[in-house]
């Protein structure tokens, strides 16, 4: 029998059964669907972090006061420690003068940030304020300007805002050169920033000199900061420098690892430890879609033994026309393979609508990605995953006739010709 014969004959059975066979391929639909929704969202998802993490500087490390032992995360060995935070906000200026020493160490910034009461034409918002050194922080920032200016040495009472500031926070739009009151005291905006898409930018930050934020934020100790960053020379030694710093300070504020009292983190470290939370729930994800594959590939294994019981005598008739064992098994299994093609391709297309209300959930409701911002999508539907499900989904079809096809094949052809 001829290759186009049983694939003929197999097309021909399916539809025969009509109905059955369509809720049988229904359950591969929703199987491959569901792998192909969470596989995309997972890729898209790690894009969107990737590309969002990458604004907050690959070669930018940031010390903050106080330190705590995440669960997980972290430890020698990975090992489980005891929770420990310390929130006093205690870097001063010798902290800073020991980072400029350490080796690979190219700017430092030391921040005072908090949050202040900002008025315009009689409303009143509160807003994040960083107080920030103008030349280092021209340096290491990598928001864009959309207009005016950066910060320079010698400002007084300017400001630099973020995107939502300007054009999301009052009623009236804030341009250049307008003035504003923060917490009573006059500030002049000398620039605006682009939108940074929402993950670790300054959408809703203000910028002033560290000098002009001492005196509107409160709590603020003289000559202790909020945070302290780092830019360094080489962005393939962030994480060399950073144990660097890690261990001057240690030295320098006379405490060790289980006494310590500042952190030391990286948008590597982050993306790192977010990484791990993804490909976990990647795994679950993956997990309960595999589940309902389960299901479809029972579905198609008992769809195909209702088959040999119903063709019972028609395998007779072939067996007795010279049919061998091996072209009995081949049109078994070329049907359970067609209904997994067929559940496959359906599955594939419905991931991709899945998919795209999924990405403009969060674009343009849940904000991934932010007004304005670069990413499009937070799902990805790569060639590669196109191609899987479609194998996957014809292995999985194949596998659940075999046992059937085996079945089939077996079968003596008296016994089938006298079967009723």
């Amino acid at each position: 029998m001829k290759f186009n014969d049983i694939i003929m004959f197999s097309l021909s059975n399916l539809m025969h059964r009509g109905l059955r066979s369509w809720l049988t391929i229904f359950g591969i639909v929703i199987g491959i669907a569901a792998v192909v929704s969470i596989i995309s969202l997972g890729t898209g998802a790690r894009q969107v972090i990737s590309s969002q993490l990458g604004g907050l500087g690959a070669d930018i490390i940031t010390i903050s006061p106080g330190f705590e032992r995440a669960f997980g995360f972290g430890g020698p060995g990975g090992e489980r420690q005891r929770a420990t935070t310390t929130k006093t906000q205690n870097l001063t200026i010798r902290d800073v003068l020991a980072i400029k020493t350490v080796p690979g160490v190219k700017v430092v910034d030391a921040i005072v940030s908090g949050r202040a009461d900002i008025s315009y034409l009689a409303q009143t918002s509160s807003v994040s304020v960083q107080g920030v050194d103008p030349l280092a922080w021209k340096e290491m920032t990598t928001s864009e300007l959309d207009s005016g200016r950066y910060l320079d040495p010698g400002d007084g009472n300017v400001i630099v805002i973020g995107n939502g500031i300007a054009n999301g926070m009052f009623k009236q739009s804030l341009t250049l050169n307008t003035l504003i009151s923060i917490e009573g005291k006059p500030f002049k905006i000398v620039g605006i920033l682009k939108s940074s898409g929402g993950f670790g930018g300054g959408d809703n930050t203000i910028y002033m000199p560290i000098s002009s934020a001492r005196t509107i934020l409160d709590n603020i100790v003289a000559n202790q900061f909020s945070s302290i960053q780092v830019k360094v020379t080489d962005s393939n030694s962030v994480n060399q420098t950073s144990n660097s710093i890690e261990q001057r300070l240690l030295v320098l504020r006379n405490v060790n690892e289980n006494t310590k009292d500042f952190s030391v983190s990286s948008s590597q470290t982050f993306q790192s430890a977010i990484s791990s939370v993804m490909n976990t729930m990647e795994l679950l994800l993956t997990g309960i879609a595999a589940i309902s594959l389960f299901v479809g590939a029972i579905g198609i294994a008992n769809t195909m033994f209702m088959s040999v019981m119903e063709r019972t005598k028609q395998i007779g008739v072939l067996k007795a026309l010279g049919t061998t064992n091996f072209e009995i098994m081949k049109l078994y299994l070329m049907e359970s393979a067609i209904m997994g093609l067929i559940g496959g391709l359906m599955g594939i297309f419905l991931g991709f609508i899945a998919s795209g209300i999924i990405s403009d959930l969060g674009v343009n409701i849940i904000g991934v990605g932010g007004r304005g911002g670069s990413v499009g999508s937070i799902t990805v539907i790569t060639p590669e995953l196109v191609l899987f499900s479609v194998g996957f989904s014809v292995l999985i079809g194949a596998l659940s006739g075999l046992l059937p096809a085996r079945r089939a094949a077996h079968l003596q052809p008296v016994e089938a010709l006298g079967y009723e």
